[in-house]
């Protein structure tokens, strides 16, 4: 049987893109989910080949030294991750992205003139399975918050991650639902921001978390990827007044450039 590489389940995204069924806002693709280096840094990387709102996209987040976020998505930020996590976020910039597989495991990614990494994947014993696992799961129970929110805190701790969360409220106030089909860990990386290489991969001293959803302290990468927004369906019951979501002209922490 021939090994299906994380730049396999990427081809496949990208060359046959399939949205999830449903009625809320929905994505697909895949993603480093993110990745912590010293002094507070840290890296992301989000891939959807399909949405339900708009345009497939690259984006990058990027925390830098001084705890402030910047999101750079070559999609507009109302119908990309800033319509979901803007309030977390400094600055939403409108940029080219490229993420690119050189390799069946290696990962680039640039932001011209803000940041170039590279990414080394490998699978482990643990990561594979979980991905086992993870596809032996019937679909109903991707849709039972209560089946994620156990699945996010069992998997944080075997993947040395921390606390994962795969169901909850995003800064904005929509809730979300995350399904991940295939993992895998990050063997190495490098990466320069502004210029400066900022070093190695280290857990932040502190685990970052936006809302409900946790960024791993170690470098994950998933495909096979859904997410669903299930407040934004029509027929969705209202949420909680602290929980309504922001729209994008409320936003005004994003700053749009091209």
């Amino acid at each position: 049987m021939t090994l299906r590489t994380p730049q396999k389940y990427a081809d496949e995204a990208e060359n046959k893109p399939q949205l999830p069924s449903g009625n809320a806002e929905r994505f697909s693709g895949y993603a480093l989910m993110g990745m912590p280096f010293g002094a507070g840094r840290y890296l992301a990387y989000r891939r959807f080949t399909a949405s339900s709102i708009g345009p497939a996209y690259h984006a990058v987040w990027l925390r830098r030294s001084d705890g402030r976020w910047s999101v750079y998505a070559d999609a507009p930020p109302e119908l990309s991750c800033n319509r979901y996590f803007g309030a977390a976020f400094s600055q939403a910039i409108r940029r080219p992205v490229d993420g690119n597989f050189t390799g069946p495991f290696t990962l680039e990614i640039a932001v011209p003139g803000v940041l170039e990494w590279r990414i080394e994947l490998e699978i482990t014993l643990v990561s594979g399975s979980l991905s086992k696992l993870a596809g032996s799961i019937p679909a109903k129970m991707w849709h039972d918050d209560r089946i994620l929110r156990t699945m996010g805190a069992a998997m944080g701790p075997v993947l040395r991650a921390g606390k994962l969360g795969m169901a909850g409220h995003v800064p904005n106030g929509q809730w979300f639902r995350a399904r991940p089909l295939q993992i895998w860990t990050v063997k190495t990386s490098a990466a320069v921001v502004d210029g400066k290489d900022i070093g190695m991969p280290q857990p932040l001293e502190v685990q970052e978390q936006l809302g409900d959803f946790w960024l791993p302290q170690r470098g994950l990468f998933v495909a096979e990827m859904n997410l669903e927004f299930p407040s934004t369906a029509a027929d969705a019951p209202p949420l909680p007044e602290s929980n309504k979501i922001m729209t994008s002209s409320g936003q005004s922490k994003a700053l749009l450039a091209t």
